[in-house]
């Protein structure tokens, strides 16, 4: 009974728990400023703190990857700043230098540190940030799986050197890279066979045949605004994994049979397609579409003047698991268009329209009338699906 007694009294406190568990407390603290003072009660906990960070991003990161991992850094992050968190947090995972506006390729050398372990990198609007930077990456960072350059002055040959070193890579933002070209779209998707989702809006370079031959693990391709060609789109697809396809704002190179192919059969796996002002697509591509792409869930056709009634009569016809549809500003949508929606679709749960003036109130009307399961929304979605990021979720 006395040793008993002895042992109780024992003192212990939190500085006898070992590493281990100091490390499994400070990853579940939830507010950043106990995540900021973590590290100031002693040495020891702070090489914890160092340790067990696995993101790190600034007060003017445009993209939050985690609240918890928002460092109180002067906004004006310099080479100087990096150079010293890094330094520190050398087992990082994920890195958002995303509005660090002020780092140049120079500023890059500190990613030596935790470069092999980083698997995310987001460099959005680092308009200091050249070939010359990416090449940096490429020599540290073998093992990233995701990266942003959007507005990056990145070309073809930063992009092909980055692809030939990150062979895991599987989401690429590369938005507003206007150096970027089908030449460089060509290396990155038969370097890369792990390849998920790529962003290419506002590359007005590209023409889509860079992605000729691409892994059927791409499944996520936007492609907004840029100067796509019939055999572009038919590249885009080649994999046969395609869920998600944006060509909004496509080109007048696309006529009016220009997106037949996307419905030959190899975009069976197609859920969500984005043909916002392709004004120039006409009925033979909307029929081939809706016969090929029995899985389409989500169709945006806003402003696509020149679908008329066999259009619309194919889209209620075939598109028998579409839920939401946009013809927001079609010209050519009349009542017996209305009518062949009305009559199909039978899955449709949210139709967007507005500004259709061929519609007459009667028949607008007359679809809520026998159509009650289904919802009327006025608003024009100029964003539709999932964002890129969400296929870069590990």
């Amino acid at each position: 009974m006395e040793d008993v007694s002895e042992s109780d009294s024992v003192e212990t406190s939190i500085i006898h728990l070992p590493d281990d568990c100091l490390s499994f407390i400070f990853q579940r603290l939830d507010n950043v400023a106990d995540h900021d003072s973590f590290g100031l009660t002693c040495h020891r906990w702070l090489n914890i703190q160092n340790i067990s960070r696995r993101s790190l991003q600034f007060q003017c990161s445009l993209t939050v990857l985690n609240p918890a991992s928002l460092s109180q850094t002067n906004p004006d992050v310099n080479t100087y700043h990096l150079h010293r968190l890094l330094t520190r947090f050398q087992w990082l995972e994920h890195l958002s230098l995303s509005g660090c506006t002020v780092l140049n390729d120079s500023s890059l050398a500190s990613l030596r540190y935790p470069g092999a372990r980083l698997h995310s990198l987001y460099l959005d609007c680092c308009f200091g940030i050249s070939d010359d930077g990416i090449s940096t990456i490429a020599s540290f960072c073998p093992n990233l799986r995701v990266v942003s350059l959007y507005r990056c002055n990145i070309s073809d040959i930063g992009l092909e050197t980055l692809a030939r070193a990150s062979l895991s890579l599987k989401c690429v933002n590369l938005s507003y890279c206007p150096l970027v070209s089908d030449f460089g779209i060509k290396s990155l998707s038969q370097a890369c066979l792990q390849l998920e989702s790529v962003k290419v809006s506002n590359c007005k370079s590209i023409t889509g045949v860079g992605f000729n031959g691409c892994s059927p693990t791409l499944g996520y391709v936007d492609a907004e605004s840029c100067q796509l060609e019939p055999k572009g789109i038919t590249g885009i697809i080649s994999g046969g994994g395609i869920e998600f396809l944006n060509i909004s704002g496509g080109s007048c190179y696309i006529r009016k049979d220009g997106l037949v192919p996307i419905g030959s059969g190899i975009a069976s796996k197609l859920r969500i397609l984005n043909l916002r002002m392709c004004r120039t697509v006409g009925d033979e591509s909307i029929e081939a579409i809706a016969k090929g792409c029995p899985l389409l869930q989500e169709w945006n056709l806003a402003l696509c003047h020149e679908v008329k009634v066999s259009g619309w009569e194919a889209v209620g016809k075939w598109c028998r698991n579409l839920k939401k549809l946009h013809v927001n500003r079609c010209r050519n949508l009349c009542d017996q268009g209305l009518l062949a929606l009305r009559c199909g679709c039978m899955n449709l749960q949210i139709l967007y329209m507005n500004g259709n003036a061929r519609l007459t109130l009667t028949a607008i009307e007359m679809f809520r009338l026998h159509r009650a399961d289904i919802t009327l929304r006025t608003e024009e979605m100029m964003v539709i699906g999932p964002d890129w990021r969400l296929y870069a979720q590990e």
